[in-house]
């Protein structure tokens, strides 16, 4: 094998089995809470287009890509291994993604899971303003770009003309300590443009610039949520706000990719190998520490050892120590 292809060997995405092998920051609870919105709005004859905003690696977007409807368009932009528009993005880039984030990592793992690829837009989310997206079109955006404000603010903006009147928004990291500009972002879309909390969780916020109530009271009625799922309310200035925590009993995995069948059976096999080994060294072991018995009992027959034997069993220890001194002088 070439230097080269060695090393697009060493750099190739590994197969994702399930969900949980593609990296990133998704966690059960919000996978649930994807699956709950987008399969509400399924129930309820609601159609309309799919968005995420910044996608590293693919791990939510193969989750709303497994909610595609006919007719309907599932579009993902981020700038994946391209050059950031400005210094401050390419520092955060630089800090947190740019050695793992690719596109052809991305489109592997997605591929793992869906016959087809998204529509891909490789590019800073700001391209998605002036008209780029149609607007009125999109049932579930998911924010996930930069935490830079003034481009979560653009990334907010985008999002309110893109949304029919009763989608949903759903934003990433709008409390973590390091992100502060999207908590800014968040709140200030909340308290100043409109945007109504529907629920929280520990890492997202899912809002609304339509009417909040009917999916709280679906959410508090436990329609279809995960028996491990807690809710709890809060008033917002005057403003109903929901917060899911709890465990994850009752939360079903995402079903496995194109790979698991095969994967599973090449990990059997290396299992069954390493036992083999493992009996194997075992075996040898056992052997080496008979051979070793053997030898010291051959050791122990030879006649001058037994003659010893029997000489230190039988003289008195004076006569014994005497000899010692002898034979060492």
């Amino acid at each position: 094998m070439s230097d080269a292809a060695l090393s697009a060997e060493q750099h190739r995405p590994a197969e994702p089995a399930v969900l949980d092998d593609v990296p990133g920051w998704f966690w059960d609870h919000d996978r649930h809470l994807f699956e709950w919105f987008l399969a509400r709005q399924e129930k309820a004859g609601i159609t309309g287009d799919l968005m995420e905003m910044g996608a590293y690696l693919g791990r939510s977007a193969i989750v709303i890509g497994g909610h595609l409807q006919p007719a309907e368009t599932f579009t993902v932009c981020d700038l994946f291994d391209s050059d950031a528009p400005d210094d401050e993005n390419a520092a955060e880039m630089d800090m947190s993604y740019r050695k793992t984030l690719t596109r052809s990592a991305f489109e592997s793992n997605y591929l793992s899971f869906h016959k087809s690829l998204p529509e891909i837009i490789q590019a800073p989310t700001s391209t998605l303003a002036g008209g780029r997206v149609p607007a009125g079109a999109f049932r579930f955006i998911h924010i996930d770009a930069s935490h830079l404000y003034e481009h979560v603010v653009g990334d907010l903006q985008v999002a309110r003309v893109a949304l029919e009147p009763q989608g949903v928004v759903v934003m990433d990291d709008y409390r973590s300590a390091h992100t502060p500009g999207v908590a800014a972002a968040t709140w200030e879309a909340v308290f100043n443009h409109g945007l109504k909390p529907i629920v929280l969780t520990e890492c997202k916020f899912y809002g609304t610039w339509g009417d909040p109530e009917p999916a709280q009271r679906d959410l508090l009625d436990r329609v279809g949520l995960a028996e491990g799922c807690h809710l709890s309310t809060e008033s917002l200035n005057g403003q109903q706000v929901l917060r899911l925590g709890g465990g994850s009993e009752g939360i079903a995995p995402f079903r496995p990719s194109r790979h698991y069948d095969r994967l599973a059976a090449e990990a059997g096999r290396r299992e069954v190998e390493e036992a083999r080994r493992e009996a194997l060294r075992v075996q040898e072991e056992a052997a080496d520490d008979l051979a070793v018995r053997r030898a010291r009992a051959a050791e122990r027959r030879r006649p001058t050892n037994v003659a010893k034997r029997v000489a230190g069993d039988l003289l008195p220890p004076v006569v014994t120590s005497a000899i010692r001194r002898a034979r060492r002088g």
